[in-house]
């Protein structure tokens, strides 16, 4: 039989360059010294009897015949990317290696505990916890379960709507504001979001009903945002539960609906019956069931004095 004139990690190799567009950058993608890049792909380049990639100064360019081949390495990786979630979507032991996306906030304020007590009872599967407001992806294997609070989750993903997530007015108890009425909005300094998050409710409707001009403060994470308001740095919204952690804060809206959000626990199709995904997602599903009452805003803060 004939051997193939290209192989899969010669496939990887011209991928490698195309992304860093230099030997170094690849050499450290592939974990190899900087002088097999060379030979490998002097090699290739000789067996095909085409250039695959123009040196200059600026770095390595694809010529149409290394775009054609990156092109179908991209299609080969995302085909293996497939299998292995296909393949980890069989295994049937709650064991093994779980990696979870979520942002800081709920972290800190609620998801701590309900980790802690599931590596408890799963001694056998290993969390890695990955922590933005990024949205990996899952359909990549970049995480295998994503908690997150989000109004429309992606329709590619798979899982359940633990909990709303109403928002609302907050202002520290030093700042002697106990009531606050639409006419007086712009009478005080404003805490907001930073452009990372513009796109969630509650920035756009401060954006609309109180105005950027008197947005004195922005902060890229919600877990910032609630300690700024905690320190009297300006009146903002956060989540209701994230309030109840700050005993100095007085509320001065009730739970809003316009800016209210949801807590979802997700995962691909693909994996949704792998053994450590649904032990993980089952348990949080049930912690965070014995926490709706707080998350969705129904006990009451400590009254303004």
């Amino acid at each position: 039989m004939t051997p193939p004139l290209v192989s899969w990690d010669d496939y990887r190799t011209v991928l490698a360059v195309s992304i860093a567009r230099s030997l170094a950058g690849a050499a450290d993608v592939l974990g190899v010294n900087q002088s097999t890049v060379f030979r490998r792909l002097g090699a290739m380049e000789e067996r095909l009897g085409a250039r695959l990639f123009e040196r200059s100064r600026t770095g390595y360019t694809l010529t149409a015949a290394g775009e054609e081949m990156v092109k179908l390495a991209n299609r080969m990786a995302d085909d293996i990317v497939d299998f292995e979630r296909r393949l980890t979507g069989q295994d049937l032991r709650p064991q093994g290696d779980l990696r979870v996306t979520t942002n800081d906030t709920l972290l800190v304020h609620l998801l701590t505990p309900i980790f802690a007590s599931f590596r408890k009872l799963n001694p056998g599967i290993t969390l890695d916890v990955v922590v933005g407001n990024e949205h990996l992806n899952l359909s990549k294997r970049d995480a295998d379960v994503a908690v997150r609070a989000t109004v429309e989750p992606p329709e590619t993903l798979v899982g359940r709507r633990l909990a709303n997530i109403p928002w609302g007015i907050f202002a520290a108890r030093s700042l002697g504001i106990t009531t606050l009425d639409p006419s007086d909005y712009r009478a005080y300094n404003w805490i907001g979001l930073g452009d990372n998050l513009h796109n969630l409710k509650p920035a756009k409707w401060l954006a609309q009903n109180v105005g950027e001009d008197r947005i004195g403060w922005r902060i890229n994470t919600v877990l910032g945002l609630a300690e700024a308001i905690a320190e009297g740095a300006g009146i903002g919204i956060i989540p209701w539960f994230i309030a109840q952690r700050f005993p100095n804060l007085v509320a001065l809206s009730e739970p809003r609906s316009e800016y209210s959000g949801a807590l979802w626990v997700l995962t691909h199709p693909d994996l949704r019956n792998t053994a450590r995904v649904r032990t993980f997602m089952d348990h949080v599903a049930s912690e965070v069931s014995k926490q709706r009452a707080v998350i969705e805003g129904t006990r009451p803060l400590q009254p303004a004095l």
